[in-house]
């Protein structure tokens, strides 16, 4: 066990400012992330802290992660889409998720029922990291282009240049950022606060 895994247990992730408080969701989890940690441990995995959270590795490798939030904790697979998931029990953390799934947890009646089940998925995680499988990602190209990003594109070479010099994964955050919008209008006020970024050469969550 690492110690730092011990003191996520008892101040949180650090970061934000419920960290270190009653307050912080690692205090609602408390019996789940241990139970989950010994259910990892017992699988052979390093246990490490990244991203400031408890992450399990082999040979340097990351496997999976542990991890809190306000009304569950998680097993997340980095990845887990390469999973055969017999049991039906993995989850995309976000819609447009292309490699990680998740299983979530909100007692730890249900982390007891599925403990054999668990270790059957991460010695499978463990065999897939080893055989060199990858996630085939989808490539930029192959999101949809908004119509209005389309039309400012068509219509501003510059602007035009500018995103195709971002790297692939900037220009997907860009798309899906204009996409996730219902509306036309605010996917037009997205591209407006989006193109400064564009031309600067940065992503959409990039500063």
């Amino acid at each position: 066990m690492n110690p730092e895994i011990d003191a996520y247990l008892l101040e949180g992730c650090g970061r934000c400012a419920l960290g270190g408080t009653p307050k912080c969701k690692v205090h609602n989890w408390q019996e789940e992330l241990k139970y989950l940690r010994r259910v990892v441990l017992d699988c052979g995995l390093t246990e490490e802290r990244k991203w400031g959270v408890p992450c399990y590795t082999h040979n340097g490798s990351n496997i999976l992660m542990v991890a809190a939030f306000k009304d569950n904790c998680t097993l997340s697979f980095f990845k887990g889409a390469l999973l055969r998931d017999n049991h039906k029990i993995l989850e995309k953390p976000g819609e447009n998720t292309q490699s990680g799934r998740v299983i979530r947890f909100t007692d730890v009646e249900r982390i007891a029922a599925l403990e054999p089940v668990l270790k059957t998925y991460i010695f499978e995680a463990i065999e897939v990291e080893k055989s060199g499988l990858k996630v085939n990602f989808k490539k930029a190209s192959e999101y949809e282009i908004p119509e209005e990003f389309q039309k400012r594109l068509d219509g501003d070479p510059e602007l035009k240049a500018a995103f195709n010099a971002l790297t692939p994964g900037r220009q997907k955050g860009h798309l899906l950022y204009f996409s996730s919008a219902k509306q036309s209008k605010t996917r037009e006020s997205r591209i407006d606060k989006s193109v400064p970024k564009i031309f600067d050469g940065k992503g959409h969550n990039e500063r």
